[in-house]
């Protein structure tokens, strides 16, 4: 009977790590989306999503080009730094530790020909950090990193 047990939670664990492995998924505490659409494309499009939210843009980083600058190959890469003071602000009054994740960074790479999003899940820079309170801030955050990347990835 323990055994049988074991097999059905075994078989469980499996149907969910085959689910959420197909869509957005939280690994190491990212979470994960692919886009059909280029590195390049798919950063403009963050960008884009972001600056239309009504969010700052303070960097663009292409890793790939600095590679290049020493001769050396990096598949496509650029990194997206962004936020929200409104948002920021009181995470880092409650925690001034997240200032080391904030502003928020979404890494748009190529993965073998597949272009991939990810970031930070709010509720790991929480947890990281210790955050006490800023509670709306942190669904405030996760809504819109969902809201932003499904923007840059369909």
């Amino acid at each position: 009977m323990a055994f049988t047990r074991g097999l059905k939670l075994v078989a469980a664990t499996a149907a969910l790590l085959v689910a959420t492995s197909i869509s957005a998924r939280a690994e190491a505490g990212w979470i994960v989306k692919s886009s059909a659409a280029s590195v390049t494309e798919t950063a403009d499009r963050l960008v884009a999503a972001i600056e239309n939210a009504g969010a700052t843009v303070f960097a663009r980083v292409d890793h790939a080009a600095g590679a290049k600058s020493i001769d050396a190959d990096l598949a496509d890469m650029t990194l997206v730094m962004f936020g929200n003071p409104k948002i920021g602000t009181p995470i880092l009054q409650a925690a001034p530790s997240a200032g080391l994740d904030l502003p928020n960074r979404v890494l748009v790479w190529d993965d073998a020909g597949q272009t991939r999003v990810g970031y930070l899940d709010p509720a790991v820079l929480k947890q990281r950090h210790k955050v006490e309170g800023a509670d709306a801030a942190f669904d405030v955050m996760a809504g819109a990193l969902e809201k932003l990347t499904d923007a840059a990835t369909n």
